[in-house]
């Protein structure tokens, strides 16, 4: 069965920020061993032979904790605003996928205040809020909440384009 191309009214991709690319944070991570392994080399040349072993767990506990941040980093979240709706998709770092739809006539967007916290950015339609960019900073959630507002007021109010309905222009 073939599927419509719908046109796509608005799309924002929502990524985790992370500070280092993969190839500083392999930099990082042989810095951190090439200091830690010296470290614990001497300790143990000067009798502390425990400290190595220490050193050891330590460096291993390190480099698999940077491996979940930069595995946790490959989640996406996708919104798309078509004609039929508002999809909401989300891969997690394991690759699996969830998608929500809503429909896009009675959602609302709003910024739920939590005080000392960023705000949490919920769509909101018939009794089902859903949260979204929940790895967004306050502004770029402020900034995400005004673009999909426009972009549900420009579905809801389309502007129509007749040529035929057009006044005549004066030749001349």
């Amino acid at each position: 069965m073939e599927q419509s191309v719908q046109p796509t009214l608005f799309e924002a991709l929502i990524v985790p920020h992370r500070s280092l690319s993969a190839r500083a944070l392999r930099l990082l991570l042989v810095a951190i061993c090439g200091l830690s392994g010296g470290t614990g080399a001497l300790f143990v040349w000067l009798g502390a032979w425990p400290v190595g072993g220490f050193t050891g767990v330590e460096l291993l506990l390190a480099a698999w904790l940077f491996r979940l941040n930069a595995r946790a980093a490959r989640a996406t979240e996708l919104l798309l605003l078509s004609p039929t709706g508002l999809r909401v998709v989300r891969t997690a770092p394991d690759g699996r996928r969830h998608e929500v739809v809503l429909k896009p006539g009675w959602l609302n967007v709003a910024l739920q205040e939590r005080p000392g916290r960023v705000p949490a950015l919920l769509l909101v339609s018939h009794g089902v809020r859903e949260e979204v960019g929940a790895t967004l900073g306050e502004a770029e959630k402020r900034d995400l909440a005004e673009a999909l507002r426009q972009a549900l007021d420009r579905w809801r109010n389309p502007v129509f384009d007749n040529p035929q309905l057009r006044e005549p222009q004066p030749s001349g």
